[in-house]
């Protein structure tokens, strides 16, 4: 077995396993058909995906980790190789000084970080295009090492501009803003009772939206702007705080 078979079947396991990750809310409420129309087109995603057509996303060595190297795509910024057990967390501000550092070593000015939240598991920052007021791409950043991986799911998925699958689909979808708030609440309406959607940020082929109970952050999802279909992110965590950039 050649080492480019290799590389398509450990890339297709690990999708399979992130799909897995999304198929069921943090709180294990009910399942609801989340993926949507997600699920019609994941047959062909998948042959895509093996084919090789995982592109670099933004700029040099990113699923290498930045800084010192220590984390690498398969651990999306969840504790694991690159620390001690009783490793002291790195702060929000030195997460920010990292992504910043990154989005300077690829040599784009138009990209700006907007937002960093922390999250038990790791810390999950925003980063906009300053030219068009649209965001960009989503990043994860390993609380211990600051080893930064791009976010798994929609960021790598649905991203039209910057995301590893090209789908052949206008940047700007057919799903309003008002309509993706709608599909995330009547989808948290089902699944996760007590919560409700509260402000979408615009990406390429998606919005991305803060998941609230009782007024305070609980989580996050995606709604696709071409399907309406819905996407939870349940690898974050417990949230901590969160840090806007201006």
């Amino acid at each position: 077995m050649d080492i480019k078979t290799i590389v398509a079947i450990a890339v297709i396991l690990a999708v399979l396993g992130a799909g897995y990750a999304v198929a069921r809310p943090t709180n294990d409420g009910p399942w609801n058909s989340m993926m949507g129309n997600y699920g019609d087109n994941y047959g062909n995603m998948m042959r895509d995906y093996g084919r090789g057509l995982w592109h670099d996303m933004m700029g040099p060595s990113m699923m290498g980790g930045y800084g010192n190297g220590s984390g690498h795509c398969s651990g999306y910024g969840t504790p694991g190789s690159g620390y001690v057990a009783n490793a002291t967390p790195i702060t929000i501000e030195k997460a920010g000084e990292a992504v910043e550092q990154y989005l300077a070593s690829t040599g784009n000015e138009d990209l700006k970080l907007t937002e960093i939240m922390e999250f038990d598991n790791h810390f999950y920052a925003e980063v906009k295009e300053k030219s068009t007021g649209i965001h960009a791409f989503e990043l994860l950043v390993n609380r211990y090492t600051g080893a930064i991986t791009p976010e798994m799911g929609p960021n790598m998925m649905w991203n039209t501009r910057y995301g590893h699958m090209n789908w052949n689909v206008p940047a700007q979808g057919t799903v309003t803003e008002e309509q993706a708030l709608e599909s995330a609440q009547g989808y948290l309406d089902k699944a996760l009772p007590g919560t409700r959607a509260d402000e979408a940020d615009a990406f390429y082929g998606y919005y991305t939206i803060h998941v609230l109970k009782d007024d305070k952050i609980y989580g996050m999802l995606s709604v696709n702007s071409n399907t309406g279909a819905v996407w939870y992110h349940n690898w974050h965590g417990e949230f901590v705080k969160m840090m806007e950039v201006e």
